[in-house]
């Protein structure tokens, strides 16, 4: 699942892999591709039923553009929140919310990527661009 706004530069990271992954339509049957953009909570209540869910979404970490980042729902619900997703709050509530009404999500990951441009527009910055073919890596690497 790809979260972001594709109007924000780098913001709109996890649709634009999205994007490159449809393009080269050779993942696994049982495989799905969502384009979640900003709408956590409906996309989530959709995918209920899956056994596995990476979501790739920028992150703001406090390290250097293009840093990658690999951790667990839980990981920001316990921590002091020194990762971030922009859609933290919407992502992470989303995750309780279908939790509470009994249809959690038991294997979901969260594959962020440090953005360096948060700004009107609609091409990603050369640095987290770059980086599109490893996300793509790490999440073949998750589902095989």
């Amino acid at each position: 699942m790809g979260m972001g706004n594709l109007l924000l530069k780098d913001e709109g990271v996890g649709v634009h892999v999205i994007c490159a992954l449809k393009e080269k339509n050779d993942l696994p049957e049982n495989v799905e591709l969502v384009d979640a953009g900003t709408a956590a909570l409906d996309v989530l209540q959709m995918l209920s039923d899956v056994d596995k869910l990476i979501v790739i979404d920028a992150v703001k970490g406090g390290c250097e553009p293009g840093t990658l980042y690999k951790f667990k729902p839980s990981d920001i619900r316990s921590a002091n929140r020194t990762i971030t997703s922009l859609h933290q709050l919407g992502l992470i509530e989303a995750l309780s919310i279908v939790e509470r009404l009994g249809k959690a999500l038991n294997d979901v990951t969260i594959i962020g990527i440090e953005p360096k441009e948060i700004e009107i527009g609609l091409e990603l910055s050369s640095e987290i661009a770059e980086k599109i073919p490893k996300i793509i890596q790490l999440v073949r690497e998750m589902i095989i």
